[in-house]
C-alpha cells in the first residue's frame, strides 16, 4: 500500500529545504512505494503573497537579505515578536493548513521548520488526527520556548544531540516520542566517496598540497567578513566560497596575499573542496559545522552578540567537544588560525570521533512511526511540566 509523505520546509537559510532534499532522496531510494512531496510553508499559509505585496520581499527572502548583510543583531527580540504574530494569527494559519491537509491527505507529516509546529500539530489533529506529526531539528539544540519543542503535543521528535534530547524532556516528552540521531542532515553525497586525486586538483587551483589549506565559508550569500579574513590570513592557503556575492569575490580577488586565495562563487560541489582542505572557518550554522566535521575538518567559528540566538549553542559543542576554536571577534581570527594548524593533528583526532549518519536514522525512525502509526498508543499526550 502506497504512503504519502509531506516533508515541510521554507527557504529562510536555507537549511531546512537542504534538508527535506536531502531526506527526500534517500526516501526515495528506499521506498518506491512512497510518495514524498516538499511542501514550502509559506506557499501555504500565504498563498496569496499577502507579505511579498505589502513588503515587496516573501518573508524567506528578507530574512536571507539580513542574513547577507550581518544584520543579525536584535534578532532574539524579533524571533518573540514572530512567535507573537504566529499566536495572534492562531485561527487563521489553522485554517490554512486544514484546507491543506483536506485536499493532499498525506500519510505523514515532517517538519524541518521551527516556530510554526504547534499551529500545524492543531490542524492536523483537527483535520487527521490519526496521521502522525513529526518535527525534525535541523538545529543541534532549540532555542526555547515555542522554538523547535512545543509541550502538550502527542507528536514524534528527532533530535541530532544529547542536548536537544535532554530539552525534550524537560518539556515532556516521553522516551517513545523521542529519537536522537548522531548529528544533522547532511546530503547523501557526503556519503559518497568519490576517489580525488588531491595534488593534482590543488595544482590545478595552484595550492600547495603539503601546506595546511583553510576553506571559509559563510552561506549561500557570503560575509563581508570573509574580506577581513582574507586580509588577516594573507599568509595562509584558503579557499574562500563567496556564493552569490559577486561583489565579494570581486574585492577579495583585488587582494595581494601572500599565500594562494582561490576565490569561488556559489558551487554544490562543497564536499569535493572540502577534500581539498584541512580545516573550516564559517558562521556557526548547524549544517555548515556539521559538514566539515564530518569530512573530518576542524573549525574556526564565532560566538558574540551578532550570533543567532538558534546558533549560540553550536558554537558551544564545538567548544564542549574540542572539534576547533570559538572566537568572539574577527579580529582574533589570525592567532586562533595559527593556534588551529599548530595543534591540526589533536583537532583532527577528536573531529574523527564524530560518525554523522543522521540522514539514514531519520529515514529509518520515519519508518518506524509510519508502521505503527495505526496504534494509537505509540504517541501518548505529552505532560507539561
Amino acid at each position: 500500500m502506497r504512503k504519502t509523505l509531506e516533508l515541510i520546509y521554507f527557504n529562510a537559510g536555507g537549511g531546512h529545504r537542504s534538508a527535506a532534499l536531502a531526506l527526500k532522496e534517500v526516501i526515495e531510494s528506499k521506498h518506491s512505494d512512497w510518495d514524498v512531496s516538499l511542501v514550502n510553508l509559506f506557499e501555504v499559509i500565504d498563498s496569496e503573497r499577502y507579505f511579498q505585496k505589502l513588503t515587496g520581499f516573501a518573508p524567506e527572502d528578507l530574512y536571507n537579505l539580513r542574513l547577507k548583510k550581518g544584520w543579525t543583531l536584535g534578532l532574539t527580540t524579533e524571533l518573540k515578536v514572530l512567535q507573537a504574530m504566529i499566536r495572534l494569527s492562531h485561527a487563521k494559519l489553522k485554517r490554512k493548513l486544514q484546507e491543506h491537509w483536506r485536499a493532499t491527505k498525506p500519510d505523514m507529516v515532517v517538519s524541518l521548520v521551527p516556530n510554526f509546529n504547534k499551529v500545524m500539530w492543531d490542524a492536523l489533529q483537527q483535520e487527521l488526527p490519526a496521521v502522525p506529526y513529526v518535527t525534525v531539528m535541523t538545529d543541534i539544540a532549540d532555542h526555547p520556548p515555542h522554538f523547535w519543542i512545543e509541550t502538550d503535543q502527542a507528536q514524534h521528535l528527532i533530535c541530532g544531540s544529547a542536548q536537544a534530547m535532554a530539552q525534550a524532556r524537560v518539556a515532556g516528552y516521553q522516551s517513545h516520542q523521542l529519537t536522537q540521531t548522531s548529528g544533522m542532515i547532511l546530503r547523501p553525497t557526503f556519503y559518497r566517496t568519490s576517489p580525488v586525486d588531491r595534488d593534482q586538483v590543488c595544482a590545478e587551483l595552484g595550492l600547495n598540497s603539503t601546506k595546511p589549506t583553510g576553506l571559509v565559508m559563510f552561506g549561500g550569500n557570503g560575509s563581508n567578513q570573509m574580506l577581513r579574513i582574507a586580509k588577516d590570513l594573507s599568509d595562509t592557503q584558503l579557499i574562500l566560497v563567496c556564493g552569490h556575492n559577486a561583489a565579494l569575490a570581486k574585492k577579495i580577488e583585488a587582494l595581494a596575499p601572500s599565500a594562494k586565495h582561490v576565490v569561488l562563487g556559489f558551487t554544490s560541489e562543497v564536499d569535493r573542496l572540502m577534500r581539498l582542505s584541512n580545516f573550516f572557518i564559517g558562521k556557526p550554522g548547524p549544517g555548515s559545522l556539521s559538514e566539515a566535521i564530518h569530512m573530518g575538518l576542524p573549525v574556526i567559528t564565532f560566538k558574540n552578540a551578532l550570533t543567532m540566538p538558534q546558533e549560540r549553542y553550536n558554537a558551544t559543542w564545538i567548544r564542549e567537544n574540542a572539534l576547533g576554536i570559538v572566537v568572539s571577534s574577527i579580529r582574533e581570527i589570525k592567532a586562533a588560525a595559527q593556534e588551529l594548524i599548530e595543534k591540526l593533528p589533536a583537532f583532527q583526532e577528536n573531529v574523527a570521533r564524530i560518525d554523522n549518519r543522521a540522514v539514514f536514522e531519520v529515514v529509518e525512525a520515519l519508518e518506524k512511526i509510519i508502521e505503527t502509526s495505526g496504534d494509537q498508543s505509540s504517541v501518548r499526550t505529552v505532560q507539561s511540566q
